[in-house]
């Protein structure tokens, strides 16, 4: 995760977000910047909506190339997505 500019991750509990940035060796100064969902709150069915507008303000605001966005979904899966700003 070293080649993006920052990453947001929806942690919905801070075990999980521990375990998150252990393994994936995520560098907590660049890691939900602006807040995460403990902080913030993760609406069910908008959790992935708030995180995906969080890194287009930070793009705009912040300037940078990428962003990382991240959610779990429940029993286990996740999805991620991967932002570029161009031009």
């Amino acid at each position: 995760a070293r080649q993006f500019d920052f990453v947001e991750v929806n942690e919905a509990f801070a075990a999980q977000m521990l375990a998150c940035i252990r393994d994936l060796d995520l560098d907590q100064g660049r890691l939900n910047a602006w807040g995460g969902a403990i902080a913030l709150g993760h609406p069910i069915g908008m959790s992935g909506a708030r995180i995906l507008l969080t890194l287009v303000h930070q793009l705009e605001a912040l300037g940078g190339r990428y962003r990382l966005a991240a959610i779990c979904g429940n029993g286990g899966p996740g999805a991620s997505v991967a932002v570029e700003r161009l031009g």
